[in-house]
């Protein structure tokens, strides 16, 4: 009788535990279905356009500060109906991460959250009747308005860079680069003669996190993962270029710790190139300042990015590097309803005292610019006036050179090697928004530490 006692009471334990666990993976949502009102039905309305660090954020931020109010409703519009966490994007091009769980369900955490969405392409504003037009022609009110559209790459008018270099704009990119690399590994095996250089030669453009990222990860796909399916190819023979304009990699970055990641680049032979331009880029060739050519078919574009091209026919100011002007309360000039945060604004830097500096268009500033834009929109609509500055807080860089490497700056520590590798893993596991995604990867990590992944290429899927 005492072991079906405690037979029961462990089962029934492990069913509560079961329980409790789907649950903290599938949160309910703040509106059952036939409850949630309609986005104009509220009294008052706060409309975001882009759903990328910025725009998510506010829009959470806002679902948080009027979970009991039910005068106000948040309705995000975005062009993609998934959210980019962009630290991982790399990871994909070497199979470390599933693209699946780097694209987070934006629709699903938003309504759970409170928050409408809709997945539409902002056309304009009609600032008199405070409305958008999206595409197809529909129009959404607004009594505030939140414009996080993100940026472009810039290619610096540098000829033949749009057209034959890859760009990295997020998943889909992550992914054609990786098939890339695969389709060139299917197209040597097939060659029975002489193998050109460029088949086997990729020039990443840009040094900074990204590109340092995007070329040790190549390193990876090639050696670690690619190498054993192709054995009839050299992994030696790949080489791989990082080319940076500026007299050092990851600028943002202290000297000490750029030491560290250009060792490790030097220990993979990922050979690097400081102080040197790009002048022009072909189909099989890169062209650079001083007469220098690398024959290459494979170009990736990591060397810079600028607002989104789609402000300037909203009829908002922006300022000489096309960003829309704020002020340091993150509100359009000249507008009392209307708000930029992001990659897309140009916002002061209320750190400096001389002025004329911006805050960096990058992720950890536009999740603080959603922060501050969604309790100073609220403060706005309550006619409290209670509005604050913003005021970027730097917490620090994390850059991951393989599973095994990182090079970290957090609160003006640093730290390089396996222990911050670690430390990259963990700090971007537990900002992950989903719970399902921190799981998979989780899996995917633990599963990486004694099983290779399955590389394949999917032709088509991320091919444009």
């Amino acid at each position: 009788m005492g072991r079906l006692l405690k037979g029961g009471l462990a089962l029934g334990g492990a069913v509560l535990g079961v329980a409790a666990l789907r649950r903290a993976l599938n949160p309910a949502p703040r509106y059952a279905p036939w409850e949630k009102p309609r986005y104009e039905e509220f009294e008052k309305r706060i409309l975001i356009v882009g759903g990328g660090f910025g725009g998510y954020t506010a829009a959470q931020k806002l679902c948080e500060r009027v979970r009991r109010r039910e005068d106000v409703g948040v309705l995000v519009i975005a062009r993609d109906n998934f959210f980019t966490f962009w630290p991982m994007v790399p990871g994909i091009v070497s199979s470390d991460i599933d693209a699946r769980n780097v694209a987070q369900p934006l629709r699903r955490a938003l309504i759970n959250s409170g928050a409408s969405f809709r997945r539409a392409t902002l056309e304009g504003i009609d600032r008199e009747n405070k409305r958008i037009v999206t595409d197809g022609g529909l129009d959404f009110p607004y009594d505030q308005l939140i414009i996080s559209l993100g940026a472009q790459p810039n290619f610096f008018g540098i000829p033949g860079v749009e057209k034959h270099a890859m760009s990295m704009r997020g998943v889909r990119d992550a992914e054609r680069i990786r098939n890339r690399v695969i389709e060139r590994f299917e197209e040597v095996s097939l060659i029975r003669g002489e193998v050109p250089d460029s088949k086997l030669t990729f020039v990443v453009i840009g040094a900074g996190a990204t590109g340092v990222e995007i070329a040790s990860e190549i390193h990876t796909l090639v050696h670690d993962h690619l190498a054993p399916d192709y054995p009839n190819i050299d992994p030696n023979r790949v080489r791989v270029f990082l080319v940076e304009g500026l007299p050092q990699i990851l600028p943002e970055l202290d000297p000490a710790l750029q030491r560290a990641a250009r060792s490790r680049l030097h220990n993979d032979n990922i050979h690097v190139m400081v102080n040197t331009l790009a002048e022009e880029v072909t189909e099989d060739c890169v062209m650079l300042k001083g007469g220098e050519n690398i024959s290459s078919e494979n170009i990736i574009w990591t060397a810079g990015a600028s607002p989104n091209t789609a402000i300037h026919d909203l009829g908002l100011p922006v300022d000489k590097r096309n960003g829309v002007t704020v002020d340091e309360y993150l509100r359009v000039e000249g507008a009392d309803d209307i708000w930029a945060i992001g990659d897309c604004a140009a916002i002061p830097d209320v750190r400096e005292a001389e002025g004329g500096k911006f805050i960096p268009p990058n992720a950890q500033a536009a999740a603080q610019e959603g922060y501050v834009v969604a309790d100073n929109v609220i403060a706005v609509l309550d006619g409290s006036g209670d509005i604050r500055r913003f005021e970027y807080k730097p917490i620090g860089q994390l850059v991951e050179l393989g599973s095994d490497f990182a090079v970290n700056e957090v609160m003006g520590v640093k730290f390089s090697g396996w222990v911050a590798a670690m430390f990259w893993r963990g700090t971007y596991l537990v900002r992950l928004n989903s719970p399902q995604s921190r799981a998979r990867i989780a899996a995917d990590w633990i599963l990486g530490a004694f099983l290779r992944p399955a590389v394949t290429q999917i032709r088509g899927s991320s091919e444009e």
